[in-house]
Parts: C-alpha cells; structure tokens; sequence
C-alpha cells in the first residue's frame, strides 16, 4: 500500500489541528509525514501546543505547496483563515483535508469548492461524527427503512468552556452554532436533507461578561415536524449529554453519549438505543459501541480517498449546501 505523503498547515487552541497531526503520526503505515507550516504565529500564539510538532521538519507554505512529492494537505489553521490556506492548497492541485465548517466568507468558500470540484481533487473536512459507528448504522439503517419516515431530528452538543473560549465565540457568526453546532447541522442536513425553513436562535448569556453567542440554537422545519441544533457553552455536565436522536415512523434511535472518554484514555465510545415499541414505558435496550480515536478513522478514510480506493461520500456540492445551511443556522 502507497503511503500518503502529507503535510499539514497551522493549528489552533481550540480546534482538531493537534489531534489530526497525532492522528498522521499514530498512523505511520498509511502516512509519511513530510513537515507542517505555522504562517499565522501559531508558535507564538499557542506555545502548549507545539510539542507534537517537535522532531519534523518546520516548512513554509510556500515550501509546501510547491512540493511535486505531497501528495495531501491538512488544513489545519484557526477557523478564521481556513479558506485562505485551503484555497492555496487547492490551486496546488493538491488533495486536501480541512478543519470544519471552512472561514467566515461565504464567496470564498463558494470559490474553494469551484476550485476543487474542476480539479476533482478530494476535499475532506473534518467532521468526526461522520466516522462514528454507530451514526453510520443509524445512516444504514434509515435508508433500509427501519425507522420508517423521519419525523425529527435532535442534536446537542454541549460543554463548558471557560470565558476566555466563550469571548472568543465572537469571532464567528452564530459563535457556538459555527463553532461546534457545524456537527449538528451535519448531521441533520446528512439524514433529512435541505430544510423548508431555519430559524437561528443563538444568544450571548453575557455572563462573566463575554461578548460571543455562547448559547447557540437553531431549528429546521421539515415536512413532518421540526428538528433542532443546540449547543451551550454554559452547561455543567453538558458533555455527557451529548446526544443524537432520530425519531422517525417505526421508531426511534438514541445516541447518548454521542461520545464518551474510556478512563486514562483518549478513546471514546457511544451508547445507543434503538425502541420500536409500542409499549408506553419502553425506552428500548441499551448498549455500546467499542472505543476508537475519534480521528485515526477520519483520516484512515481520506488517505483511501487519496489513494483512489474509495469515493468520497460527502461530495463537493453537499460540502457547500452544508456550509450555505451553517450560515443560515448562525443567522448570516
């Protein structure tokens, strides 16, 4: 098996920039690392998190792109210049996999998606739930008609993050809604489709006085009934209530956690349960999928990608409805 040649440019505080680089380093027999860039003073900005870069070569952009032997790209910068970087890379010509949901310019991402969809190269972002094994069954399991007809979709993705993060939110449009509620929107759009109508409902708390939309929320009308997206910055415990639940004609699917830490670890795994009864008190079996990284799958199936060994399911016109539908989500 051909190893893909990589390289990744920048990372961030509070994105996956680390983690997909441990991810290429953890998989050293699908990819050859070739060097990173950091071109917005990621070294200065965030000192913590440079010690996994240590022991590889430190590039420019520049050296990067011009690089005949790279064959993939990790665009990995702060959620502000993603697209910047991102469409140096695609006018490479080269394969890419970029952080989720792409910068805050809708004509510049209009304008990455053109660019990769004339060269067919693969475009890859780094939507984690996509690889969880247990959305994919629930995915299956909707197309085979197991659910019946989907009524609802409910997705939260909650946490609590300290002021410093929840000021920062303000960088965005819809703060958290961008920031995270991206994932939901995912995985609403992946299994319902475009929505007849999105009403934002992102607030600032304000509390400890932070600027950004740190309590993000948005529903979608469809046919049947109305799914929503929340994500609170402000909620204690709010981890462990991730959670996915898809109602739908024959029954309902539970995904709670949506993700949770095996001790000592940095594995996670998801609790399900699926309830097709019509008994009252009937909620339906529990149970649990095994831990896995929730990257090195992610990343595994790009370099397939690359490699020519797969098709990308999440094509290049549904990365850009996706994007299009964040914004209306985050009230742009």
């Amino acid at each position: 098996m051909k190893k893909i040649r990589v390289a990744q440019i920048g990372t961030s505080q509070n994105s996956h920039g680390n983690s997909i680089w441990c991810s290429f380093k953890k998989q050293s027999d699908i990819f050859e690392i070739v060097g990173y860039a950091m071109p917005e003073n990621e070294r200065e900005k965030f000192p913590a998190r440079m010690k996994d870069f240590e022991g590889y070569p430190e590039m420019t952009v520049e050296e990067i792109i011009n690089d005949p032997t790279i064959d993939a790209v990790a665009v990995e910068t702060e959620e502000v210049y993603l697209t910047k970087y991102a469409q140096m890379v695609a006018d490479a010509k080269k394969h890419m996999h970029m952080e989720k949901p792409g910068g805050t310019d809708l004509a510049a991402f209009e304008k990455l998606i053109a660019t990769v969809k004339s060269n067919g190269t693969v475009f890859h972002t780094g939507y984690m739930y996509r690889y969880n094994s247990y959305v994919m069954q629930l995915k299956e399991d909707i197309k085979a008609g197991k659910l019946g007809e989907i009524i609802s979709v409910e997705a939260q993705m909650n946490c609590l993050h300290p002021d410093s993060v929840r000021d920062w939110l303000k960088c965005f449009p819809g703060g958290m809604m961008f920031f995270l509620g991206c994932h939901l929107v995912d995985l609403i759009y992946s299994i319902q489709g475009a929505p007849k109508r999105v009403i934002p409902m992102s607030k600032c708390t304000g509390i400890d006085g932070v600027a950004g939309e740190d309590f993000g929320m948005a529903a979608f009308e469809y046919e049947k009934g109305w799914s929503f997206a929340k994500t609170n910055a402000n909620e204690h415990g709010g981890f462990g209530r991730r959670q996915l639940v898809v109602n739908g004609t024959k029954g309902t699917v539970e995904l709670k956690p949506l993700e949770w830490y095996v001790e000592g670890k940095s594995d996670l795994y998801t609790g399900r349960r699926f309830c097709d009864s019509t008994v009252w008190t009937d909620i339906g079996e529990k149970e649990y999928n095994a831990p896995a990284d929730r990257y090195d799958a992610m990343m595994a199936s790009f370099a397939a990608m690359v490699r020519g060994e797969k098709e990308n399911p999440w094509t290049y016109d549904y990365e850009l409805e996706l994007y299009r539908l964040v914004l209306t989500a985050c009230g742009k």
